[in-house]
């Protein structure tokens, strides 16, 4: 029995016990029995407190938090006097701290890739807030990557607007991307980062899809902000994530407000307020105190495991899963799925978005496929995955038609798609992590030609979409 097996056999039996198939862990990754069994026995046994205190039970929890802190540095590989971590609820969360707090200007620019998450492109409306240009670098081929030369040609066009030809420009802008793209599993260069920051920008980093399998080393590269969701990267707990910040950035980021624990003074009848002068000015209110040590729990889980290998058995079930899919043909020879972004595994993660095709080449609804996997117990994800961007390059949607299509619709996504003309609102997309196994690939593709090969379906008795 190989290691991997080994552990889905014991630390994550659950899924087999109730004959569960997840391939969702770009969604969210899943918890060792382990990880719970350690939270349980530390709540069961200690004591803890609100940390904004001196008590014994805060300072115990202060204790905690802290370590907890130099933990997630540890594994970045990151100097705490460069860097500092700040609690989010997640990944979004951090995003919205840049965002807010950025100072944008007339003379500033954001910088997006078109493969970003929703909660990436939201920072373009605080862009606009600010009066500054949002700039979307387009995909350069169709295996969905973004070339070099596209992101170097838009950051030094900004650069010479705004300083005139006359080397680096002293107005600051964002420049933010995917390490890893949830759509296609693409991994965009780390490279990026310095090349972005020569040319007078600020770089956001969202890790959240890469860093449950890939290492990221911020002694190598050095973004000035990295987000991150830890229920992605061992599955529990939920509800937290981390903005890890050089501090650098940080000291320039201007909070629109103050609240409850990111202050060191302030006055109401005096109308002034003193911020905190640490990363703390950037945690509102109580931290979840009781979980944050579950972070570290998890941190040393993955390292007993070991990154590396974490890396290299996700890669081998995405080979095993993509060498599958282009096999699959219908009795007609035409193929049974169309996978978006590399076909291969050069440079890539563990996501794979393909859509099913009938017999005749039109693609099998996607709620279509949500509705019999789930019948099969098969926990995978359907739709465009927060990542619009990826979607209209991977449907071929232009932006004359988007336009067209935005001015006329009713508002509801059905209406939406019609007018563009799809015959479905997006894509099914499977990934890998840690619990994953071969079994589970196999059981995938199973499903696919039992349910699918030799069958035209149609829309008949689907429920509308709610949202994209």
């Amino acid at each position: 029995m190989t290691a991997f097996a080994e552990l889905r056999a014991t630390e994550y039996a659950y899924l087999d016990e109730q004959g569960q198939v997840y391939l969702d862990h770009t969604g969210a990754g899943l918890p060792a029995r382990r990880q719970l069994d350690a939270h349980a026995e530390r709540i069961r046994y200690g004591c803890y407190g609100n940390p904004h205190s001196e008590n014994p039970t805060s300072l115990a929890s202060s204790h905690l938090v802290d370590q907890t802190r130099a933990a997630i540095l540890d594994h970045f590989n990151a100097d705490p006097a460069e860097y500092a971590v700040v609690f989010t609820p997640n990944a979004t969360g951090a995003c919205r701290l840049v965002g807010e707090a950025f100072p944008f200007g007339k003379r500033s620019r954001l910088v997006l890739p078109l493969d970003n998450h929703n909660s990436v492109n939201g920072l373009r409306e605080y862009a606009r807030a600010g009066g500054a240009q949002t700039i979307y670098v387009p995909f350069s081929g169709p295996d969905l990557r973004i070339s070099d030369d596209a992101i170097r040609q838009v950051l030094s066009e900004g650069r010479s607007r705004r300083s005139g030809g006359r080397g680096r420009s002293s107005a600051m802008g964002l420049f933010a991307y995917p390490a890893q793209s949830n759509f296609t599993g693409v991994h965009h260069p780390l490279a990026w980062i310095a090349t972005a920051q020569h040319l007078g920008y600020r770089v956001l980093l969202d890790a959240a899809a890469y860093v449950p399998t890939n290492r990221l080393d911020l002694s190598t590269v050095h973004p000035d902000f990295v987000t991150v969701s830890w229920y992605k990267v061992f599955g529990y707990p939920t509800g937290l994530g981390a903005l890890i910040a050089r501090r650098a950035a940080l000291a320039e980021l201007r909070r629109p407000w103050f609240s409850g624990g990111t202050i060191h003074v302030v006055s109401a009848q005096g109308d002034w307020h003193k911020m905190a002068d640490d990363e703390t000015a950037f945690e509102d209110g109580t931290l979840n105190f009781l979980s944050i040590p579950d972070i570290a729990e998890g941190l040393r889980w993955l390292s007993e495991v070991g990154l590396d290998a974490v890396h290299e058995h996700v890669a081998g079930l995405t080979a095993r899963l993509l060498t599958g899919a282009a096999a699959l043909t219908h009795t007609n020879g035409e193929p049974l799925v169309r996978v978006y972004g590399p076909t291969d595994g050069d440079r890539r993660g563990g996501t794979v978005t393909l859509n099913v095709l009938d017999p005749e080449g039109a693609i099998v609804d996607e709620r279509a496929v949500s509705k019999d996997s789930a019948a099969r117990s098969i926990s995978l994800r359907t739709g465009c995955f927060c990542n619009p961007g990826a979607g209209e390059a991977a449907f071929s949607i232009s932006r004359r038609l988007l336009a067209g299509a935005v001015r006329r619709t009713t508002g509801t996504i059905d209406d939406y798609l019609q007018r563009l003309g799809l015959p479905s609102g997006g894509a099914v997309r499977v990934s890998f992590g840690l619990s994953s196994s071969p079994g589970d690939v196999d059981a995938f593709l199973g499903f696919i030609v039992d349910t699918y090969r030799d069958r035209p379906r149609t829309d008949t008795g689907l429920t509308p979409r709610e949202r994209c």
